[in-house]
């Protein structure tokens, strides 16, 4: 099992950047397929990216690219999401999530963090 805590989230204009962080619990950290995705007021929760056990496959939706950056450090424990040039579509609450696999299937997720708000103002 491990537990996930998001961090970096905040308010940025239009254009600006943040880091978000996921930290998790236990050794294991390595053993997951991890990525991010993201529920916007009214909005189901979507799939933003996600990375392999090593790091060496990675995947983000076609809205990202480009501008996100993921990666993972297992030696820390930590998976960051670099968020450039945002844009207020961005805007939505951030979650990061273990499994088995990097999928883009939201239930192929057991474990999830408790979310983190970014917001990008016009």
């Amino acid at each position: 099992q491990v537990q996930l805590v998001e961090s970096g989230g905040g308010l940025v204009q239009a254009g600006g950047s943040l880091r978000l962080s996921c930290a998790a619990s236990g050794r294991t950290f390595r053993l997951y397929g991890m990525a991010w995705f993201r529920q916007a007021p009214g909005k189901e929760r979507e799939f933003v990216t996600a990375i392999s056990r090593t790091g060496e496959s990675i995947d983000y939706v076609n809205s990202v690219k480009g501008r996100f950056t993921i990666s993972r450090d297992n030696a820390k424990n930590t998976m960051y999401l670099q968020m450039n040039n945002l844009k207020p579509d961005d805007t939505a609450v951030y979650y990061c999530a273990a499994g088995t696999l990097a999928t883009r299937n939201r239930g192929a997720y057991p474990y999830w963090g408790q979310g983190t708000q970014v917001t990008v103002s016009s």
